[in-house]
């Protein structure tokens, strides 16, 4: 058959009318560009160039024309666009020149203020680098938290400060001596290395405070401190004494946390604990081999007396050189007959008895248990009820020691490997097998961590502990969210005693003094012969006075050790205000308001804080705990300086290239391994680099992301959304000014407050007011139970969707067109909007909310210079109006209907009439209706025309919009169905996959393709509905 007479199915025809469709509209397409390129011929060749749009935000700079610290010149015309760059710039350095941070600003603190006082001090960022963005989001919630407080009258303190960070800084310092110079902190000795340490305080403190005021945050910077500054140590020491003479703190020899590269006891902080799966490889500090771990050993000790043997197990071989018993389970059957009895050590050739100890788990390896009370925590427990002798092989330095001289002098690791081999030759190695264990590695010196023996001070926490509990359980401090209530007397229920002392440089020297009387050497571990002072004079005076002999005959030597950063911080909410001088600022902002972290310090910090203060105070150092979520990278992923993802807030703020990323992350103490590691997870995250992004925007969507989760995952590209949401704002503001135009003259009285008589308000005028009145009532109630990530949803929603995407669109008539009665009404309304937005949102946005209320005329009571020390809006309650809100309501869903069939079924452009059927009273919104749909008329409860495509809202409202004469509906058929035959393509795929994988793929997985599949049937009804509204007007 020749191919001029092949019979076309339906389908076929079907497809080539679709074709031929698509062909006449590419050729008409064509025509119109050829006549398009004609004209534009004809044009005079100078005439003027649209500039192209690149995409990339408009940048513009502030142009200083005044001193640093005077008032930003706000004289001149706006700006294009918003630009973080030149909104930001200036503001910071008035606002700290005027006071406004200040709480004497405008009053006598000594003074009651009847709005009452706000208090907060800062968690002390330490001094070891720059801040990173979990900072950021501290700085964000709690100046947003006291510009809050500011505004609404309180005398408001919020103390800056950084931390000295003992092991952490003198860590980088060291790192940096060795990678800089080649040397070491002894080859330069304690003075000048603290000198040095004192350089890179100095350094960095200088970038942190930069960085704290490039984010806008109002701290009192006169009252900034150091935890080393003199006030600062005086206070120190003044809690350790007062301690001391109680006897809450004493000496001891006791097991601690020990770093062998640092040679000091560290805190349970700064212990990292890593898992390991079953035989792992690790690199371990002056080990040039990794070393293994993930294996559990199991050995033999001979039983004296007979031929039997025991099987015990162990993860850390070595330390056998310590065993002082075996311990087996008092009800263990299996070992009955070797109560009583004892084992014989191969390598010292003591006697080593069997204990019997119900904390042995019996159906754990052979259920018999190595004991070494010296090296570890669970066998020190063992030691003390069994009084066995506590055996030290290893010492501070990880070599082994002369208790077994075979192996002295052996580092810890290689000790290990011969122990086992010394074993295997006496036939007592059983075997190896596969362990998953938990490694504990000092987070700075990365070495493993060794629990040693080593006389330390304590502090006695089992009273403070019990007082903190019970504030909690009474209400006096409430820890929000209270999910943490459970953590809370989880830690301090059993509360141990806390070690205080570090072997290090850098820090609180501890002011106690060993006594030495004569003739007789006192040891370190004697508490008895310790006294503490503040001077070495003092010292001797009440060593005079405790052991009754003359000065002559005793010799003080001060403890060389320094104190637990931790100790110093605990003192911070009364430390700062000069306790323990009984000075204004203590009388005035003691205890503090709140205190503000991230719940990963709640016992380390937190609560140390409160012990303190209950035990030297008398008193809670506040009443309220706001507990935020840690931030992790856009994957979830935890910050860390070694993987990349650690951001500076500033280059957030001002953008930053991935070139600049690669240099700013060489801090000076990386290796180039970790350096090279570093930047590959830059390149992975911030490929293109970091945008502007500015204070503002990062400020808001910081607090926007906050929930009662425990941990937030950041992403960059959110944060540029509301540099996007700034710029909306900024486009907002300059309407606003251009219709209040230069002869406006600002209400004499605050309209939501007190209504103007004379005003005639229209409808959409009450509505946004009653809008603004919910903002307020809103915001005032979320910062208030610290509800900020519905805080920031309340002021968005005001400004996004009531103000620019309602009532500006709604009143451009108005303006245009209106009476001038009705422009009055609408400029005081637009001015009130304006000005009550930028009020709700300056505590979150204080630069852009600076620089476009300076730019608005003042209301008539106003007498603030600057929104840092203006009101904050308290109420509109006599604007509130349920019934409208109601009725607005249905409006925006009418137009939303009215724009989706548009979006169906006519070009963007297009204005067609629309006919509504409602039983709702809406004459007095059509004129707004018909500006949000886009509309030429819109007709309510009138007779329906043939052509309109329907939509429906609810049950309460049609909306017909006549589509017949604004498009060609034969095309528009052609063009649905060859839409429907690919949307059920997909319809079938779909279907085949859930069919297919129903067992096979996860719960989450099968219901996304069960949505996707409802999704994708709702799109064919849409289309369904479409072809036969189009059909109607062919046949009409």
């Amino acid at each position: 058959m020749s191919e001029g007479n092949v019979i076309k199915t339906p389908a076929q025809l079907k497809k080539e009318a679709a074709r031929q469709a698509k062909l006449e509209k590419f050729q008409k397409k064509q025509e119109t560009l050829k006549a398009k390129a004609a004209a534009q011929a004809e044009k005079p060749k100078d005439a003027k160039k649209k500039p192209v749009k690149s995409g990339k935000p408009v940048v513009t700079t502030y142009t200083f024309d005044h001193a640093e610290g005077e008032k930003k010149n706000v004289s001149g015309d706006m700006p294009a666009s918003y630009s973080p760059g030149y909104v930001e710039a200036a503001w910071y350095s008035w606002w700290e020149k005027e006071g406004f941070f200040k709480p004497e600003y405008g009053r006598d603190i000594s003074q009651t203020n009847p709005e009452g006082s706000y208090c907060m001090v800062i968690p002390p960022p330490n001094v070891t680098g720059v801040l990173h963005i979990g900072h950021a989001l501290t700085n964000s919630i709690e100046d947003a938290l006291v510009r809050y407080n500011r505004m609404l009258g309180k005398t408001t303190l919020w103390v800056p400060g950084c931390d000295h960070a003992g092991i952490a800084t003198q860590v980088v310092v060291e790192k940096q001596l060795r990678k800089t110079r080649d040397l070491s902190r002894h080859d330069i000795g304690r003075e000048a290395f603290i000198g040095e340490a004192m350089k890179w305080k100095v350094e960095k403190e200088a970038y942190i405070y930069k960085q704290l005021r490039a984010m806008g945050g109002t701290y009192d910077w006169d009252r900034a401190s150091f935890t080393m500054d003199p006030k600062m140590c005086k206070a120190v020491t003044e809690a350790f004494i007062r301690m001391h003479d109680k006897g809450l703190i004493f000496r001891q020899n006791r097991l601690v946390n020990w770093s062998c590269s640092l040679k000091s006891a560290i805190s349970d902080i700064e212990v990292e604990k890593i898992e390991v799966k079953g035989r792992t490889l690790k690199k371990v500090p002056g080990y040039l081999d990794p070393v293994e771990f993930g294996i559990i050993e199991e050995f033999q000790y001979k039983v004296v007396g007979s031929n039997d043997t025991v099987t015990v197990a162990t993860t850390r071989l070595e330390t056998m050189l310590g065993d002082t018993a075996v311990a087996i389970h008092p009800e263990d059957a299996r070992y009955k007959h070797l109560h009583g009895k004892s084992v014989q050590h191969p390598f010292r050739k003591c006697e080593l008895p069997i204990v019997l100890d119900s904390f042995v788990d019996m159906e754990f390896g052979t259920g018999c248990v190595k004991i070494t009370p010296a090296h570890d925590f669970n066998d020190y427990e063992v030691g003390m009820r069994h009084k066995l002798p506590f055996v030290e092989c290893i010492s501070g330095d990880g070599l082994i020691n002369d208790v077994c001289p075979m192996f002295e002098g052996m580092r810890r690791f290689d000790a290990r490997v011969a122990v086992r081999r010394a074993l295997e030759e006496l036939d007592l190695y059983v075997q190896c097998l596969d362990h998953d264990m938990v490694v504990p590695t000092c987070s700075r010196s990365k070495d493993i961590v060794e629990p040693l023996l080593k006389p330390q001070w304590w502090i006695n926490c089992k009273d403070m502990a019990a007082r903190s509990i019970k504030k909690v359980q009474d209400g006096e401090l409430k820890l929000i969210p209270s999910q943490f209530d459970k953590t809370w007397y989880n830690w301090l229920d059993d509360c141990r005693d806390w070690c205080i002392s570090r072997q290090l440089w850098w820090g609180h020297q501890i002011p106690a003094y060993k006594v030495n009387l004569s003739g007789k050497e006192s040891g370190d571990l004697d508490n008895d012969m310790w006294v503490s002072a503040h001077s070495e004079k003092e010292a001797m005076e009440k060593a005079v006075l405790k052991f009754k002999v003359p000065a002559s005959e005793i010799s003080l030597i001060r403890d060389e050790d320094v104190l637990d950063t931790w100790f110093s911080s605990g003192l911070f909410p009364f430390s700062t205000m000069n306790w323990p001088d009984n000075t204004v600022d203590l009388k005035t902002f003691y205890p503090n308001n709140v205190l503000e972290t991230g719940h990963d310090i709640l016992f380390f910090w937190v609560a140390r804080m409160v012990m303190m203060g209950l035990e030297l105070m008398d008193e809670l150092p506040f009443t309220e705990v706001y507990l935020h979520p840690i931030i992790r990278d856009a994957h979830g992923i935890k910050m860390s300086k070694s993987l990349g993802n650690v951001v500076d807030p500033l280059h957030i703020v001002s953008g930053i290239t991935l070139e600049e990323l690669h240099k700013a992350v060489d801090n000076g103490y990386l290796d180039e391994k970790a350096l090279s590691k570093a930047r590959a997870g830059q390149t992975k995250l911030y490929p293109n680099g970091i945008p502007e992004c500015g204070t503002d925007a990062l400020r808001f969507a910081l607090c926007s992301y906050l929930t009662q989760a425990r941990d937030l995952n950041l992403d960059v590209l959110r944060i540029e959304g509301y540099r996007k949401f700034c710029n909306k704002m900024w486009n907002a503001a300059k309407f606003a000014l251009m219709q209040l135009g230069d002869s406006y003259t600002a209400p004499d009285r605050d309209l939501m407050t007190c209504k103007l008589e004379t005003a005639n308000f229209s409808t959409i005028d009450k509505w946004i007011l009653h809008r603004a009145a919910v903002a307020i009532s809103d915001t005032n109630t979320s910062l208030k139970e610290y509800q900020f990530q519905q805080c920031t949803t309340a002021i968005y929603n005001f400004w996004l969707y009531d103000l620019c995407d309602v009532y500006l669109e709604a009143t451009k008539r108005v303006f245009y067109k209106g009476s001038e009665d009705e422009k009055e009404a609408a400029r005081h309304t637009l001015y009130t909007c304006l000005d009550v937005g930028l009020r709700l949102i300056h505590p979150f946005m204080p630069f852009i909310s600076e620089e476009l209320w300076q730019r608005l005329p003042r209301l008539g009571t106003e007498t603030a210079p600057s929104l840092v020390v203006a009101s904050y809006p308290r109420t509109g309650a006599l604007w509130l109006d349920t019934q409208l809100e109601s009725r607005v309501n249905l409006v925006k869903d009418i137009v939303h209907t009215a724009r989706s069939v548009k979006d169906t079924y006519l070009e963007s452009k297009a204005k067609p009439e629309v006919f509504l059927s409602t039983s709702e009273s809406l004459s007095d919104l059509i004129a707004v209706m018909e500006d949000l749909i886009g509309s030429t008329k819109l007709h309510l409860n009138e007779s329906i025309p043939l052509g309109t495509a329907v939509g429906t809202v609810g049950n309460r409202c049609e909306v017909h919009v006549l589509v017949k004469g604004l498009v060609d509906p034969v095309q528009e058929i052609n063009r649905l169905q060859t839409k429907r035959e690919g949307v059920e393509k997909f319809v079938q795929q779909t279907k085949e996959t859930i069919d297919k994988h129903t067992d096979k793929v996860p719960e989450h997985v099968r219901q996304a393709n069960c949505n996707k599949l409802g999704s994708l049937q709702d799109e064919l009804v849409t289309i369904d509905t479409a072809i036969a509204n189009f059909r109607k007007l062919t046949d009409n």
